[in-house]
């Protein structure tokens, strides 16, 4: 114990007397483990670690076979929950908005339908009051009660444990608080924190849609359950697959392909997943390449000081000391240095993994992230500072082990730079290709964020504003519905500055985007979901809409006011609908298609092709466009095109609209703010991958520095007589910095071919990500050849500003 504190003391007094190279070292080091715990973080609350109910291990969600869609119909949920023989139970929720009066007004907050049984299935106490259960259910809204969470219930109810019994308005509909969530209950979807929890049963109350019992309507977000102990994954997938056959046979015009599969519900099971995880294990590589990097750097560092310090080990040597000792003492520095400088990152990753855990990029969203570290997090972090430590620690073994103390003390060092290539020369290598792995994702994924922004999604966000209301919410029903949308376009229309105006259901790149529907031909008679001719995206808009939108018409005429109820059924729809169905935009003029009650619509315009769901990166989608009078929807977004000043013309929208219905909620944004979601991935990989890019290069300039410094000092009597010999500027050059130059060469052509392929995983993240792009190739090239001038410029000059007089007389 003596001789370790002995080391641990002679250890301290080493890196004191080299503060240059233990600021290096301590800052390197806690760059790479910060960056490494922060990706680490993010995977574990993610994808590692299950969702925070208990037995989470046996927690499962059920989705389709067929497209790893998560969304069932009520009755079909009820099927699934009561004829099989897997599960102790299964709990069914969606996520919902409401307007919310609690006496002081309404207001629009998010939360959960859910199933009577869900916190019975998932096994959650109630923290105050009790929850509703299947005693409660008996039938379509008869169960108006609703459970807090306990975040809302203590920032809106500021812990008031009396709110238990008292009656809030939702929708304008009385609902008695029963009870509060425990604090660490955040639901059962990884991304969303609902505010409250209401019965499924009032799902017309809630979402104002009377389909609770309509089989084709997939509206329930996600059905999970607990395993039974004794079943196999194997079993309980046939065991569904059973009443899926059976859902097919006995509704043959609502179900198609109704098999089932499972699957973890983290991340909301296999149709989300692959895109992120490919994304998180892309930036865990990169994280983990950073590392590497770093501890290439040091490592090449490591070696260089344990040259200089030879004549220092062959002296101990030579008074007696043993070499295993003196190994030890090495190790001791390097893990000191390495405990120091992941301590240090991990404080910064844990700083910024709480500023991510509250921040809300999306005010009105109830966002989650469950990234905040624990005690894994914590042992990976320490476990790669030890590893980093004894690494490095290795690096002079070999040199220590063939220290010979009488020929070092002679000669008086170990230095030589010969021809041969080196370890040190590969750890160089090695992170140069690494760096330039970082340089061209990030420059990939900043060029495509770049090139999205500038991107025709099939509408044109500037200069306009989106206003979310729900007439639902503020009680309107079927009749009066109509009436006051025109009033509010009216409204809107009056404001000075206001060009046009228009109403969608739900725009385009919406987080709640999109519905959809089954079509058919129009000579198809049998209208079962199997022979449908497509599935396509369906708008419900007003007149105008599309102008304001700025969506071109390509053929034929836009919807106007007289398309209503009473007239036959349009619509206008997508150039990829139109070559599908029809062949081509002239073609589907005039055609006829059905829907799936069979309803015949006919196409009367054409318009240019978009990107409507909010993954941007998915493919090109067929999408229909009918009027909101032959398709009413209480949803409604008014889309409000001006040459205004954005922030005037929102207050004078609220106006307006208070002025109408006080009552009536509303959330008013511009149109590029309401795209932030769809944008968010792209956003944030350019950021992650710019930062882990600029890392790599820092981490690159002071390994090619570190090699080129070291290697001018160790030649310097040797470029002394080159000039003395008259060796031009440029053999000097040469002579001193060609091995650098020539390990950057090689180390980036070699980097830039391993980030074009890894590049190939953005294209899931970014829009418009293209590896291959010959911007991406000459940037990297370009931003390469920055990094070796400017690690190399310093050492040059030295090399240059050689005096051969000076230089020999000295020796």
């Amino acid at each position: 114990m003596i001789g370790w504190l002995q080391d641990l003391r002679h250890a301290c007094r080493q890196l004191r007397k080299s503060p240059g190279f233990t600021i290096a070292a301590f800052l390197t080091l806690a760059m790479a483990i910060g960056a490494n715990a922060v990706v680490f973080s993010v995977l574990n609350g993610l994808i590692l670690r299950p969702l925070n109910v208990p037995q989470a291990e046996s927690l499962y969600l059920i989705e389709r076979a067929s497209d790893k869609d998560t969304s069932q119909s009520h009755p079909d949920y009820l099927d699934l929950r009561d004829r099989n023989h897997s599960f102790d139970s299964l709990a069914a929720y969606s996520v919902t908005q409401v307007a919310m009066n609690t006496g002081e007004g309404p207001s629009l907050i998010w939360g959960m339908e859910s199933s009577s049984n869900y916190f019975d299935a998932l096994r959650i106490q109630p923290y105050l009051g009790r929850f509703f259960n299947l005693s409660d259910d008996h039938g379509p809204n008869s169960a108006p009660y609703i459970v807090l969470s306990y975040a809302y219930w203590h920032s809106h109810f500021h812990d008031d444990r009396s709110v238990v019994g008292r009656t809030v308005q939702l929708n304008k509909h009385p609902f008695i608080i029963l009870g509060v969530a425990p604090p660490e209950f955040r639901g059962t979807v990884v991304f969303v924190s609902p505010n409250f929890f209401v019965p499924m049963v009032n799902h017309e109350q809630v979402d104002g849609a009377n389909d609770l019992n309509d089989r084709a309507s997939r509206w329930v977000f996600m059905v999970v359950g607990h395993l039974k102990p004794e079943v196999t994954l194997a079993e309980a997938t046939a065991d569904l697959n059973s009443i899926g056959s059976y859902l097919e046979k006995t509704y043959p015009k609502d179900e198609r392909q109704a098999g089932f599969s499972l699957a973890r519900p983290n991340l909301l099971g296999d149709q989300f997943a692959p895109g992120v995880q490919a994304f998180i294990a892309g930036l865990m590589l990169l994280a983990g390449l950073i590392l590497l990097a770093a501890c290439a750097n040091l490592g090449s560092l490591f070696a260089a000081r344990a040259a200089d310090r030879s004549r220092e080990v062959a002296l101990r040597l030579a008074l007696g000391a043993g070499r295993s000792r003196i190994l030890r003492q090495l190790f001791t520095e390097a893990v000191l240095i390495s405990t120091m400088g992941g301590a240090a990152g991990l404080w910064g990753s844990v700083v910024l993994l709480h500023w991510l855990g509250v921040w809300q990029p999306f005010p009105q969203y109830p966002i989650n992230m469950p990234v905040n570290p624990d005690a894994t997090v914590y042992g990976v972090a320490l476990l790669l500072s030890l590893a980093s430590g004894f690494l490095l620690g290795a690096v002079p073994v070999k040199q220590v082990l063939r220290t010979e103390a009488y020929q070092i003390i002679k000669s008086g060092s170990t230095g030589a730079i010969g021809r041969r290539l080196t370890a040190r020369d590969l750890l160089l290598g090695a992170q140069i290709a690494i760096c330039a792995v970082l340089v061209t994702s990030s420059i990939v994924a900043v060029h495509g964020l770049v090139r999205s922004l500038h991107s025709s999604f099939g509408f044109e966000p500037r200069n306009a504003m989106l206003v979310d209301t729900d007439l639902n919410m503020a009680g309107y029903k079927t009749d009066s519905v109509p009436a006051m949308q025109k009033r509010m376009i009216d409204a809107m229309g009056s404001i000075s500055g206001v060009t046009s105006v228009g109403l969608v259901n739900i725009p385009p790149l919406q987080a709640a985007c999109c519905s959809e529907s089954n079509i058919f031909t129009d000579k198809t008679t049998d209208l079962r979901p199997s022979n449908a001719a497509a599935r396509v995206i369906m708008f419900s808009i007003s007149p105008e809409y599309l102008q304001v939108a700025g969506t071109p018409l390509l053929a034929g005429r836009d919807l106007t006011w007289h398309d209503d109820k009473n007239t036959p059924r349009v619509a206008v729809v997508n150039r990829l609908f139109a070559s599908r169905m029809f062949g081509s935009a002239t073609n589907a003029l005039g055609g006829y298609y059905k829907v799936d009650d069979g309803t015949r619509i006919q196409v009367v315009g054409v318009v240019e092709d978009g990107k409507y769901s909010p993954n941007i990166t998915e493919d090109p989608r067929p999408a229909m466009f009918l009027p909101i009078l032959q398709s009413p929807s209480t949803e409604t977004w008014l889309a409000v095109r001006s040459t205004g000043n954005p922030h005037q013309l929102a207050a004078a929208i609220r106006s307006k609209l208070r002025d109408l219905d006080a009552g009536l909620p509303t959330f008013v944004q511009t149109w590029n703010q309401a795209m932030d979601g769809a944008l968010f991935p792209s956003r944030i990989a350019a950021v992650s991958l710019g930062i882990l890019g600029v890392m790599g290069s820092i981490l690159s300039v002071t390994g090619i520095f570190g090699l080129a410094a070291y290697s001018v000092s160790k030649r310097l009597r040797e470029l002394g007589i080159r000039m003395a010999l008259g060796a031009q500027r440029k053999e000097v050059l040469q002579a001193a910095l060609g091995r650098a130059l020539k390990l950057l060469a090689f180390g980036s052509a070699a980097g830039l071919l391993l980030g074009i392929l890894a590049s190939r995983v953005l294209a899931f993240i970014v829009y418009q990500a293209t590896p291959r792009d010959p911007l991406v190739l000459a940037g990297t090239v370009l931003a390469m050849s920055l990094l070796g001038l400017v690690a190399t410029w310093i050492p040059a000059q030295r090399a240059l500003s050689i005096d051969p007089a000076i230089l020999l007389r000295e020796e």
